[in-house]
């Protein structure tokens, strides 16, 4: 595994293992695992929710890591401020699913961006072929993050905005369908 990848200049992506997600899972701020520091209001609802997610994932399968959940920490004081993550390993088709959040103090400061970018790095690095993710219609800053980590919009529901990044040589023809069928 490539950690420099999961670098990025002022966040360190941190993989979490099956005994750190379950700590995260029960949201219980006063036992961060293992010396963690966490920022006030992480673990949020989206975190708890993957930590789960993931230990299902080990439970009937065994650690999908590297394709997992991180947290994302800040260099300056190692403190947890959300988490991004991988849901599950590549299918058979070389796609994975992702997820990220923060905690509402540590928005608006590139951090998402930031931490996606790293791992859409390492995926691409891992010889993932296509990465998805999505975000509520109203959530324009998720889709901002996502646009601006070089995902494009590929479809549109009556609930959910689909981001797609596909490597060279794997793009479908780069149209986008709406949720009408229709071809923008």
């Amino acid at each position: 595994m490539d950690l420099d990848i999961l670098m990025p200049p002022r966040l360190a992506l941190h993989p979490l293992t099956a005994a750190q997600a379950a700590v995260v899972e029960t949201g219980d701020t006063r036992t961060p695992p293992d010396g963690a520091r966490w920022a006030p209001g992480y673990p949020e609802e989206g975190d708890r929710a993957g930590a789960r997610r993931f230990l299902t994932a080990c439970a009937n399968g065994g650690s999908p890591q590297p394709f997992g959940p991180y947290e994302i920490r800040r260099r300056t004081d190692g403190m947890a401020i959300g988490g991004v993550a991988f849901h599950g390993r590549p299918d058979t088709a070389g796609q994975v699913t992702i997820g990220y959040g923060l905690i509402s103090s540590a928005r608006g400061r590139g951090y998402a961006s930031e931490a996606l970018r790293a791992l859409l790095a390492f995926a691409e690095s891992q010889g993932v072929l296509s990465v998805k993710g999505d975000a509520d219609l109203d959530n324009i800053g998720s889709h901002r993050v996502m646009a601006s980590s070089g995902m494009r919009l590929v479809a549109v529901d009556d609930r959910l905005k689909h981001y797609r990044v596909d490597w060279p040589g794997t793009s479908p023809g780069g149209e986008v369908p709406r949720s009408d069928g229709a071809v923008r």
